[in-house]
């Protein structure tokens, strides 16, 4: 395994402070993916020493690694997202800017097709920060171990927890030499992903497994880069054509999303019946006639194939309840895409994580490091930004043949119709479509879409008459061309 500086608790256990007399408060944050580096972070206010665990060599820069196939597709950071990681690592905005990233305007620089049909441009409400999920790992892995607290243990397998049912007390690693270590640590947190084994863990502690949902869209990803024409290199919006959930053909999606070095990022999507191709020439007709309107299609004709096409297939929305498990031990919590990972077509991912990460440090520092409960505690808090995300993504994934077993209930079928008035009215209503913005942005939850003024307006309807087609300016189609 490989150790980048700064030492480790011994498996003897945890150390004195250097003439404090105090024991030195010590974590271990499983897995260096983004919710593990914020996770980290959020943890260096309170213990002495961080170390991250990680199973693959991370690159120095912003270059492909191991074990993360959603890299090669769109990413977006929600401005609820983007203040979390701000607030845990102030400077990292602008140092995302200086390398190229993008900070568009929600819904101005957006074009959006929703089942609805067009979104207006309205005035800005929010912000998305645009990039390669390379260039935003790498932004925010070099801030992160920056920190002389925060120690990274790379290519190291986790073999299980270390503790009771009661409590846990380290974790038990592996190299890739085969050597074998125990990481003391007062606090345990798994951020290691989809590929997660707390269940496991937990089975082997002597806990029952978690209540656990999975809706499976069915969803498949091809993406591909390309370099967009000269003009359109700069300041282009995004352009987003969703798929309709309830329609009687398979879900097809499509969005084009510019980011660093004058490049698009294009992804396209389908469910069950309608998978994407891996081929160039299909991927282009797959983008004129499988979606419901050619406008990538359209705009990707003056541009350049740079890359292959890639393609993810694990896009199955998936969580545990751990917040409702009846016993819980001590000094361990599971976070981001461990605890609830989403159909990615929706962008929350990181957004949550970071969100989860920010919740994480407020309960430590509202109930106090070694606490009775505080693991329970900080489990309970991360569960509300998941579950806001959660039912985003699930109420439309729900509607698509065989996304789960019973199909959708009738509180699905009551909040989709609701949601459905919601953003047909939000197409012809600047004030609603600021409200659907502040919860699809994570800025705020779900209530906001209760108050009694906007189930008025719902009721009503919307203000302005539908869009007949993209509202790009002219000057945006001329660039492309």
């Amino acid at each position: 395994m490989t150790d980048r500086p700064t030492s480790v608790d011994s498996p003897a256990g945890p150390a004195l402070g250097p003439g404090t007399g105090r024991t030195v408060r010590s974590a271990v944050v499983l897995g260096g993916s983004l919710a593990g580096l914020l996770a980290a972070r959020a943890l260096v206010g309170f213990a002495d020493r961080v170390t991250v665990v990680e199973r693959d060599v991370l690159p120095d820069g912003p270059e492909p690694r191991r074990n993360l196939p959603q890299a090669r597709h769109v990413h977006m950071l929600w401005s609820g997202g983007a203040r979390a990681v701000e607030e845990l690592v102030p400077g990292v905005g602008e140092s995302l800017l200086d390398a190229g990233a993008h900070r568009l305007a929600v819904t101005t620089d957006m074009v959006a097709l929703a089942p609805q049909g067009w979104f207006r441009r309205w005035d800005e409400s929010h912000h998305v920060f645009l990039c390669g999920r390379d260039l935003l790992d790498a932004t925010v892995r070099a801030h992160v171990l920056d920190d002389d607290r925060i120690k990274l243990i790379e290519h190291a397998e986790v073999l299980g927890l270390e503790g009771t049912s009661e409590a846990v007390t380290g974790v038990r690693v592996r190299g890739s030499d085969g050597s074998r270590r125990t990481l003391h640590a007062d606090l345990v947190v798994d951020a290691t992903g989809r590929a997660s084994r707390t269940p496991q863990w937990l089975r082997e502690l002597g806990l029952p497994e978690p209540p656990r949902r999975v809706v499976d869209s069915g969803l498949a990803y091809a993406s591909r880069m390309y370099r967009a024409p000269g003009p359109a290199r700069h300041g282009y919006p995004v352009v987003n054509v969703q798929a309709d959930p309830r329609g009687a053909r398979p879900g097809r999606a499509g969005v084009l999303m510019p980011v660093e070095d004058g490049c698009w990022m294009v992804s396209l999507s389908g469910t069950r019946g309608t998978e994407p191709p891996t081929d160039g020439a299909e991927f282009t007709r797959f983008a004129r006639e499988e979606l419901r309107h050619p406008v990538i299609a359209d705009l990707l004709a003056g541009a350049e194939a740079l890359t292959d096409i890639s393609v993810t297939r694990t896009t199955s929305n998936r969580r545990h309840y751990y917040e409702r498990m009846p016993a819980w031990p001590e000094n361990f919590t599971v976070i981001g895409d461990a605890l609830a990972a989403y159909n990615p077509i929706y962008g929350h991912g990181m957004s949550v994580a970071a969100q989860s990460a920010v919740a994480l440090r407020d309960v430590i520092r509202r109930q106090g490091w070694g606490t009775p409960g505080l693991s329970r505690s900080v489990q309970k808090a991360v569960a509300r930004p998941v579950a806001a995300a959660w039912d985003l993504a699930t109420s439309q994934d729900i509607f698509y043949p065989g996304a789960t077993e019973q199909g959708p209930t009738l509180r699905d079928r009551l909040l989709a119709a609701y949601v459905g008035r919601l953003m047909r009215t939000a197409t012809g209503n600047g004030r609603i479509a600021r409200r659907v913005t502040d919860v699809t942005s994570l800025e705020r939850g779900a209530e906001v879409l209760l108050a009694p003024s906007v189930l008025l307006a719902a009721a009503i309807g919307p203000l302005k008459p539908p869009l007949s087609g993209p509202p790009l300016l002219p000057e945006e189609w001329k660039a492309a061309e």
